[in-house]
């Protein structure tokens, strides 16, 4: 197998689930802010256009990040991160479909349709007009989400899990783009982050420009 991947929380996402099981594939990086990833090589891999997307050994792509993480999932079932039981895995899977659509989803495009406008106007539909309304929309899915979570270790129980993943992921680039939280308002949100900021995935999952 081989792993396209790049900057930005979603090829995070992937690597970090990866180093959550301890494993490690071949990695190829794809230059996103050159467009790389928008260019016909790239483009006839993974008809989006976007990271990450994994390659299978008969030449196969799979892209999306839950889709790629299931996948390993599977190949790769310990330790799991999606749920051992049948319960446990539609937990998993409604807490990382909740926080897609009221915080990931949100968060992004509000990034997209501002700072991130120079970069993304030329490859998709933007609406600047939008860009407040949606972090504003992002912040009001994280106080849902505090409201939410209970005295667990994670978003989803006692174990690391992928909405946990996720939500880290992109937590981590919403702070570097003006879209951090406020952990004196989020105490549980801030403690849970700073649980998982010390997982020693989060280090191996960082991109190369990391340092």
């Amino acid at each position: 197998m081989k792993l396209f991947s790049g900057i930005g929380p979603n090829p995070k996402l992937v690597r970090m689930f990866l180093a959550e099981k301890g494993e490690a594939i071949e990695i190829q990086e794809v230059d996103l802010m050159a467009g790389e990833n928008r260019q016909p090589d790239f483009v006839k891999l993974n008809p989006a256009g976007e990271l990450p997307a994994l390659e299978l050994d008969d030449g196969r792509i799979i892209a999306e990040t839950i889709p790629i993480c299931e996948y390993l999932e599977e190949i790769f079932p310990e330790p799991s991160l999606f749920g051992s039981t049948s319960e446990e895995r539609a937990v998993n899977r409604m807490w990382a479909r909740r926080i897609d659509m009221k915080i990931i989803l949100p968060m992004t495009n509000g990034f997209r349709y501002s700072e991130g406008l120079g970069l993304f106007e030329s490859r998709m539909h933007c609406i600047p007009a939008a860009a407040d309304d949606l972090k504003y929309q992002a912040t009001l899915g994280l106080q849902w989400l505090e409201e939410q979570m209970s005295d667990n270790q994670y978003i989803s129980g006692d174990n690391i899990g992928i909405a946990d993943i996720a939500l880290y992921a992109f937590l981590e680039f919403g702070k570097l783009v003006g879209q951090g939280f406020d952990s004196d308002s989020l105490p549980k949100l801030n403690s849970w982050y700073e649980r998982i900021a010390a997982r020693p995935s989060v280090e191996v999952s960082k991109h190369p420009s990391e340092g």
